[in-house]
This record gives C-alpha cells, sequence and structure tokens, in this order.
C-alpha cells in the first residue's frame, strides 16, 4: 500500500477510552465540528447537531446516562451528535438522518486521531432509556434525537488498533449461497 496519510489515519485510528486531565483546545473543537459538518449527507439536509461539552458536571450527568459513556466522567470533552428532525427528508427518506449523523461521527473520530486525541463512539440511539436521559442532561428539546455521545482527551496511553480484516465478509459481485 502507498503511503497515504488519510488510509494510515483510518488504519491506525482506535478507541480511547481513558484520558490525560488536559483540556482540548478550541480551535481543534473547532476543527473536529468542522469535520463532522464535511461529511456527506441525503439530499443535502445536514440534519445534525452538535452539542459540545465541556463542563465537568454536564460530563458526569452524561457518565451516569449512558452506561457505555462512563469514560467521560474523567474527560475533558464529549461531543453528542444529534439527528436534528427538523432538518430530514420527508416521509420514506426521513431515516437516512441516521446515516448522516453516522457519517459526521466517523469524520470528528478520524479528525480526533489525525489531531493527536482519543475519541470513542459511545452509542445512544435508538436505545429510548439512552435518548431520555442524554436529552435530560442537556436539556434537548424534542426535534433534536442524541445518537450518540463521542468522548474526547488526550489519551493517558497508546491504543494498539485492532487488525479487523476479514475476506469472510466480503463478497464480489452477487451472493450466490451463504453458509
Amino acid at each position: 500500500m502507498q503511503n497515504n496519510s488519510v488510509i494510515e489515519n483510518i488504519m491506525t485510528r482506535a478507541s480511547v477510552r481513558s484520558y490525560q486531565e488536559k483540556a482540548v483546545e478550541k480551535d481543534k473543537i473547532v476543527t473536529l465540528l468542522k469535520a463532522g459538518m464535511a461529511a456527506p449527507s441525503a439530499a443535502d439536509k445536514r440534519p445534525w447537531h452538535f452539542v459540545v461539552v465541556t463542563d465537568r458536571k454536564l460530563l458526569d450527568g452524561l457518565a451516569k446516562a449512558n452506561p457505555n459513556a462512563a469514560f467521560a466522567k474523567k474527560a475533558p470533552l464529549a461531543i453528542v451528535v444529534c439527528g436534528d428532525m427538523s432538518k430530514t427528508l420527508q416521509g420514506g427518506g426521513k431515516d437516512f438522518w441516521i446515516q448522516d449523523v453516522s457519517a459526521a461521527s466517523e469524520n470528528i473520530l478520524l479528525a480526533a486521531h489525525a489531531l493527536g486525541l482519543g475519541a470513542v463512539w459511545t452509542g445512544t440511539y435508538p436505545s429510548p432509556e439512552r435518548c431520555k436521559a442524554v436529552a435530560e442532561v442537556l436539556g434537548l428539546p424534542e426535534s433534536l434525537i442524541p445518537f450518540n455521545t463521542i468522548v474526547i482527551g488526550y489519551p493517558a496511553s497508546q491504543v494498539t488498533p485492532k487488525d479487523k480484516w476479514d475476506e469472510r465478509n466480503v463478497t464480489y459481485n452477487k451472493i450466490t449461497s451463504m453458509q
């Protein structure tokens, strides 16, 4: 494989769950948000809203609201990626918001890694209990559905990425039988 910084960033990214006690700089937060908003979006609707959380009480509240986001208790930053239902496609395309905010979330994770930060995607949607709890912590209106909480900070230690390549998960052209 050629030396390509984008491919290397993708292949070396790993979920980071422990962080240094160091704030993430404002310019890096803005870069993360811009990366999220650079994601593709069905019909260019951009049905996302990002809640940037740096307040310690709110980070602790997110950790309590979602057991998968317990790492927020020791992190300096979380970005809660929400689907904005006032911006979705109408009718049968409404649920494309899920793909749109997923793409935005992955962009944030990759940008965090490229900036020397560590991050982990913690799921909220589609659990009604988690969505309600996170919405209460952040005071979200009904039009915003919390999709995930991306916990971010400077890594406390180096994390080795997993090699997830598995040729059994690939079919070329057409599936003729599944075994």
